[in-house]
């Protein structure tokens, strides 16, 4: 089944996959890992435990959690990839294959992979996620966001940072520090006011 919706089916099948893969990163980015990296603990306990290989979280491990983290980071790619079979159904098949691969590729550093030069010129003009970007994320987790493409990066830092400056537990330790600060100010006014009022000798 295949609807040619844009005049071919070549044509329609590179638009299913892209769509899949752009949007879908969209999706598993500020839908499952912006929410993980504020609010939960499944993503940060397994992809950023470094007290085990990613390369064996990623592609080897059957733990039941880091495969729920990983179909849970996987629900969004294949949403949009059951929606864009309405353009085309290999297309929208084959972007979630070569999703598949980038996870099992950008994991590949502890393995000794090195992205040759003009690898690494292509996606800088693409905004693909190179394995040495997404070893970065897994170094320092507040770095490097996007699955596959690194557009994704500043606007999900930007959002968390945003969300951690207006949830509650952060309005309330700044309402907290604002108190201590006014508690100093008026101990210390009410000092020197005393010192005022003491009679010189």
């Amino acid at each position: 089944m295949n609807s040619i919706v844009l005049g071919s089916p070549l044509i329609s099948g590179v638009v299913a996959m892209l769509i899949v893969l752009v949007v879908g990163d969209f999706a598993s980015t500020f839908f499952y890992h912006v929410p993980q990296h504020m609010w939960g603990k499944l993503h940060l306990r397994t992809h950023h435990d470094r007290r085990r290989s990613y390369w064996d979280h990623a592609v080897l491990s059957r733990s039941p959690e880091v495969l729920l983290d990983g179909l849970l980071g996987a629900v969004p790619y294949i949403a949009i990839a059951v929606a864009c079979t309405v353009i085309s159904v290999p297309g929208a098949i084959l972007g979630l294959f070569l999703g598949q691969m980038h996870v099992w590729w950008r994991h590949t550093t502890e393995l000794g992979w090195k992205s040759p030069a003009w690898l690494v010129r292509v996606a800088r003009m693409t905004g693909l996620v190179l394995p040495e970007d997404h070893n970065g994320h897994h170094i320092n987790p507040e770095i490097e966001f996007g699955d596959i493409f690194r557009f994704y990066d500043a606007p999900a830092r930007n959002t968390i940072a945003w969300l951690r400056a207006i949830s509650p537990r952060r309005r309330r330790a700044v309402a907290l520090r604002v108190m201590r600060i006014r508690n100093r100010r008026g101990a210390a006014a009410l000092r020197a006011l005393k010192q005022r009022k003491s009679p010189t000798g």
